[in-house]
């Protein structure tokens, strides 16, 4: 029993356990109100981006560009805004423009066959050429409005509105995932593309819908970061990408199951923004604030293997695991009328090897 505990709430208690040795080693500094919001501003573009790597993981796919995708992002608000387009219509254009990058990386991927990591690394430097092309490779700084400054700084009853952002999406897409049907087919096809595919669902439509959204989500991220320091790096993305999928590794850990959900997403993300936060306050270098933090993040993804069966969007624990059949899983989603019938789990867990 103490070690399913463990196992099902290790990677909460390792949070907790890092933020009371910060707070006691620098209780001055770590422990105040001031700090934990500082931490959640920090960490709210870094929560973006990593929960739309949530929703490709969730389908067993992986989406390169997404780093690239934060610079583009940056670039097109912060251009925009310089021409005098209204505010909204600036970051409303940089969510667009990563929707069209997902879109195009969705098609490829599912249309063509092609590799998703192929495909998206390619992207990637497709965008590199893009952003050159609309930058000339600096920085863009020069006669950016004040107001578009204002998201990134702005602070609701003390809140930094970039952290409200985060925080809604984060409940908005735990729904979504959790609760509504287009949520569990991710699931359900992440478990098993064939199985999903008999069981009546459109894979293509939602394996474009999951580069889309993890896309957008990385655009708006981009677009709040260049508004946070009133400025558009034209490399401002490159962070991004490791360190989104070390928090989806993580957060990992936190599901019972192994599998990528919005929580432990957050979990993670909140563990590496502590990390970073209390190792700056610790004044310890770079180079090893970087190797704590990857030893951080590999260590509690890899300290639980799980396997699993999916069907129709549910999933299921297995002591003993082994790839199941085609049919053996049409006949599991046959007998599926009741989801949450005792005897179907214990059906499910008891394929034997």
């Amino acid at each position: 029993m103490k070690g399913k505990t463990l196992k099902n709430y290790g990677t909460v208690a390792a949070l907790v356990v890092i933020i009371g040795i910060f707070g006691l080693l620098r209780p001055a500094s770590f422990f105040t109100l001031k700090n934990f919001l500082n931490i959640t501003r920090q960490a709210a573009p870094l929560a973006m981006v990593a929960l739309g790597a949530t929703f490709v993981m969730t389908i067993n796919e992986f989406d390169l560009s997404i780093g690239n995708i934060v610079s583009l992002g940056g670039v097109v608000a912060a251009l925009l805004s310089i021409q005098g387009v209204p505010i909204p219509v600036c970051f409303l254009a940089a969510v667009v423009a990563g929707l069209i990058v997902g879109c195009v990386n969705g098609v490829i991927v599912a249309k063509f066959g092609i590799l998703s990591f192929i495909t998206t690394l390619g992207m990637g430097t497709v965008l590199d050429g893009v952003i050159y092309g609309l930058t000339g490779g600096t920085t863009v700084f020069h006669g950016i409005p004040k107001a578009f400054t204002i998201p990134g700084i702005l602070k609701i009853a003390g809140i930094p509105f970039i952290t409200i952002v985060a925080a809604v999406l984060y409940i908005v897409f735990h729904m979504f995932m959790n609760h509504m049907s287009a949520g569990r087919k991710l699931y359900a096809i992440g478990g098993s593309k064939e199985a999903a595919e008999t069981a009546g669902i459109r894979i293509f439509r939602y394996r474009i819908l999951t580069f889309a959204l993890s896309a957008a989500m990385a655009g708006l991220a981009g677009a709040l970061v260049a508004s946070r320091g009133g400025s558009a790096n034209t490399t401002a993305g490159q962070g991004y990408f490791l360190q989104s999928y070390a928090a989806v590794f993580i957060g990992c850990t936190v599901s019972k199951s192994g599998v990528p959900c919005v929580v432990g997403t957050l979990v993670g993300t909140i563990i590496l923004a502590v990390l970073a936060n209390g190792l700056t306050i610790l004044q310890m270098p770079s180079f090893m604030q970087n190797i704590i933090t990857a030893e951080s993040s590999f260590s509690r993804s890899c300290s639980r293997s799980s396997a699993r069966v999916m069907v129709h969007g549910k999933n299921f624990q297995c002591r003993k695991y082994r790839k199941i059949t085609l049919r053996e899983r049409i006949l599991l989603i046959q007998d599926a009328k009741d989801w949450q019938n005792p005897q179907y789990r214990v059906t499910v867990r008891n394929v034997e090897e």
